[in-house]
């Protein structure tokens, strides 16, 4: 149940809650209904106080369509009235699942076309919500947020054009690169971290981990990584690592960006040691491979790739070659975005589900309390670490000098 004031108590809604949940994240958008119907089921509103239509409701979808006409072209129709409502807009710009005919062709759903079907979705409203939040976990055009040379500045662009059109929040998860919120500094954007969902999903499936300075090693797949990595380490009081990219400058790739001529280890010794390699997202997937080569070359322990999106786009093969051989563990991502079927009969493969962190957030924000102490669930990753070593494994800790060895784990009685 979400802890919002005392059970007698919570604070008055922004205004009734709407969830639009498009085509592109419908399997996300019912478990987030799911776990909104529930809390607000088992709380209790001050009834003798306050009267507030639609705080108990059997849904909170909105639904909504978007057709389209022969030519390609679009529309949106909200299917449902929705004056006065704090309405949250969840749809995942990754999806490319989805198609739609032109003519006697079928074109699979790009970015762009999720984009356009959200502003749509935006416009059917016409101005008659309260608030308008979008949530978008993947940022659109989030790779292409900075400029070089004579470059377009899509992301900046993109998130302008949707507070012109009334956008009051945009919520999205592990931005590439933070500081484009610099481009609506007057309006509220959140980018979130997965970092105790990681946790608690790693530990879960994971029963025999040495979660210290001696056993265990969170690593950074390049400089963009390292305040993930950071992060992460420092809650768990355990070393870092990084590597950064050494570029061949002299070359010049058919994607514009000069191709990596080596991947360079900064940090302490990795023998023996357990590792977690954390990134925003793996797209090919060859960066976390060559990565995963040079940590075995370094005579370290197993490999988790914790991921927040896994795009996979070359396919799986080379995951599947990589668990094979004994250089990959386990593969997490979450569910925010589109998961390919095949990913889930993979027997490296962990999902980690998002909905219930995603509903806490619109609850909290429908409220109109604070998000502070989801943003930073240092806490709740130590208190998930604390109960994993208590629940499951007593640690022995090595005290002979030099690098230290895994040992059998002493089961505790209540184990």
């Amino acid at each position: 149940m979400a802890k919002l004031g005392t059970k007698e108590y919570a604070p008055i809604p922004v205004g009734r809650l709407g969830l639009i949940s498009l085509e592109s994240s419908k399997e996300l958008g019912k478990k987030v209904d799911d776990w909104l119907i529930s809390w607000r089921h088992e709380r209790r509103l001050a009834t003798e106080k306050y009267s507030f239509e639609g705080y108990h409701r059997d849904s909170y979808l909105i639904p909504v369509s978007n057709p389209r006409f022969g030519s390609g072209e679009g529309k949106c129709v909200v299917t449902e009235s929705v004056r006065g409502d704090d309405v949250y807009i969840l749809l995942d710009v990754c999806n490319y699942s989805l198609s739609y005919s032109i003519g006697k062709y079928k074109n699979l759903m790009s970015p762009d076309d999720h984009f356009q079907d959200l502003k749509r979705v935006i416009g059917a409203i016409g101005g008659k919500a309260r608030r308008l939040n979008v949530i978008m976990p993947y940022l659109y055009e989030s790779r292409q947020d900075i400029r070089s040379s004579r470059e377009s500045l899509d992301c900046a662009t993109a998130l302008q054009e949707l507070i012109y059109m009334g956008v009051e929040n945009i919520v999205t998860f592990d931005a590439h690169d933070t500081r484009v919120q610099n481009a609506t500094p007057l309006h509220g954007f959140e980018t979130v971290q997965p970092s105790y969902q990681f946790i608690k999903a790693l530990l879960h499936h994971v029963d025999d981990l040495y979660l210290d300075n001696d056993h265990f090693m969170i690593i950074s797949p390049d400089e963009g990584s390292m305040s993930r990595a950071i992060y992460l380490a420092n809650i768990l009081g355990v070393d870092m690592g990084m590597f950064y990219k050494r570029l061949d400058y002299s070359r010049v790739n058919k994607d514009g960006h000069h191709p990596v001529a080596a991947h360079e280890f900064l940090g302490p010794d990795l023998t023996g040691k357990d590792v977690i390699v954390v990134d925003d997202m793996i797209s090919s997937g060859d960066t976390m491979i060559n990565i995963a080569n040079l940590l075995k070359e370094k005579k370290c322990g197993r490999i988790f790739v914790c991921s927040t999106f896994g795009l996979f786009t070359d396919g799986l093969e080379k995951f599947d070659k990589a668990c094979a051989e004994g250089k990959i563990d386990k593969v997490l991502t979450t569910n925010l975005i589109y998961q390919k079927p095949e990913l889930f009969r993979k027997p490296y493969y962990i999902s980690v589900d998002m909905s219930k962190y995603i509903a806490l957030i619109i609850d909290t924000l429908n409220h109109d309390l604070s998000i502070s102490d989801l943003l930073n669930p240092v806490n709740r990753i130590k208190k998930c670490v604390e109960k994993y070593n208590a629940n499951n494994h007593k640690i022995l800790v090595d005290k002979a000098p030099g690098p230290k060895k895994r040992k059998p784990r002493t089961q505790t009685a209540e184990s």
